[in-house]
């Protein structure tokens, strides 16, 4: 899905002003360090940009700040969480607070909620020149 030219002038801002939270964050997302996924920073998708977006298992990755509970933030969150739903992508909000006190477990909680890759064999590769077995029928 396209974004509209203000969004992606907006999302190329946002890139290079991300919070302190946001940017822990990325040092654990970025060059496909959590477990081989492909993170995307500040991606714009539609009328939003996505702090951290994850197109193979259409994962939105949200770092709220307090600014999130006050006013009408907390209606205006909802409905584009509903949005995303509506275009096959769930939302994750991680409160920034916790990604201070502990970027391991929040990175633990994005994979938890990306799921494992069925397709990708978990542990080592094996030794060079051994393939993987087969199951025998």
């Amino acid at each position: 899905m396209d974004a509209p030219r203000r969004t992606r002038r907006n999302a190329k801002t946002l890139r290079r002003t991300m919070s302190l939270p946001e940017v822990m964050l990325w040092i654990g997302l970025k060059a496909r360090r959590l477990e081989g996924l492909h993170f995307r920073k500040q991606h714009p998708l539609g009328p939003y940009v996505l702090d951290f977006y994850c197109d193979a298992r259409k994962l939105a990755v949200e770092v709220d700040g307090y600014a999130h509970d006050t006013d009408d933030r907390p209606r205006r969150d909802a409905r584009r969480d509903a949005w995303l739903l509506a275009q096959g992508i769930r939302t994750l909000r991680i409160p920034a607070v916790e990604v201070l006190a502990s970027v391991d477990d929040a990175l633990a909680t994005i994979l938890a909620s990306a799921g494992a890759d069925p397709l990708r064999p978990s542990g080592p590769p094996p030794p060079k020149g051994e393939d993987l077995e087969t199951p025998r029928q």
